[in-house]
């Protein structure tokens, strides 16, 4: 079973993910609200994937991704932007992200990016 980190500054929006993931057989190792908590979790908890939000406080996620890439090339990252963010969604893809998917979130879109990173 995959281990998930999930990282988005809205607690809604995790809680969303965390549900999409939890009944699909995924396991969510962690959760953090900004890039920096992410980065710090990712070391602690090895997750085998990241669904990290884009736009976020004292760390977006492009550079938390960076970070992330930095300590683990092999990291997995599946990037979370709303509409209109496709100059970030291309930087993002460039620095390593394996995905992206927009919000708002449908089910199928989310797990169909899941699969494919981490089978």
């Amino acid at each position: 079973m995959a281990k998930v980190l999930v990282v988005d500054d809205a607690a809604f929006m995790r809680m969303m993910i965390k549900d999409i993931l939890t009944k699909n057989g995924y396991e969510v190792a962690g959760e953090a609200e900004n890039g920096a908590i992410a980065v710090a979790k990712y070391g602690e908890l090895k997750p085998d994937l990241v669904l990290m939000d884009i736009t976020m406080p004292e760390k977006d996620g492009i550079q938390a991704l960076k970070d992330i890439k930095a300590s683990d090339a092999g990291a997995k990252v599946i990037m979370c932007s709303a509409m209109g963010q496709q100059a970030m969604v291309i930087e993002a893809i460039q620095s390593g992200a394996k995905d992206f998917i927009v919000k708002p979130f449908q089910a199928d879109r989310v797990l169909e990016a899941v699969k494919k990173v981490v089978g």
